[in-house]
């Protein structure tokens, strides 16, 4: 049996992306505390099928690779980026094609990215309800940062490296006494 897989998603459609950079950036402090094996995805990846699909079956290869890595995975790191408030349609319409009971249980550890702080609240009015629908278990610490939290689209805030450590720690609940890899640990 392999190492459990951390699977990120960010929402954002642009490259470079400081939703993407927050998603690995947590996702590879969770791998290098307890050993997981990470991919990172974002709608790029997921293509434009998507905008024209009404069902699951109607998206391309692509896709379908990316949504089945999604239910797939051991635990989730969200990230969407704050358009007016709120995650991109296109985000929501690829969680829109998952099944409820592919999520029920998963440990998704949500984050989120904006212009500015007045923003923070999104992660717990739009993604935390989101995911409870799918009775999946969202961590309790989200992460919200801002553009000042980034230097050239790498995490630069000591106030959001505290509270990403915090996220981080709370994935334990979920693997308890998984001990990190060999490498992970120098």
């Amino acid at each position: 049996m392999g190492n459990p897989k951390i699977v990120g998603m960010a929402g954002s459609f642009s490259r470079p992306s400081k939703t993407r950079s927050l998603v690995r950036h947590v996702a590879e402090l969770v791998s290098g505390r307890y050993g997981f094996d990470i991919a990172i995805y974002d709608m790029i990846d997921v293509g434009p099928s998507l905008g024209s699909a009404l069902w699951r079956k109607q998206l391309d290869e692509k896709a379908q690779h990316v949504l089945q890595e999604l239910v797939a995975a051991d635990i989730l790191i969200i990230g969407a980026p704050t358009y007016k408030g709120s995650y991109p349609g296109l985000f929501k319409h690829l969680i829109d094609l998952i099944d409820p009971h592919e999520l029920k249980s998963k440990p998704i550890l949500i984050t989120a990215t904006g212009g500015g702080n007045r923003h923070a609240l999104m992660v717990e009015h739009q993604l935390r309800p989101l995911f409870g629908f799918f009775m999946a278990h969202t961590l309790p610490t989200a992460v919200y940062a801002s553009d000042d939290d980034f230097l050239d689209y790498a995490v630069a805030s000591e106030h959001l490296s505290k509270r990403i450590e915090e996220a981080v720690s709370e994935v334990d609940v979920f693997f308890p006494g998984r001990v990190p890899t060999r490498e992970a640990a120098e």
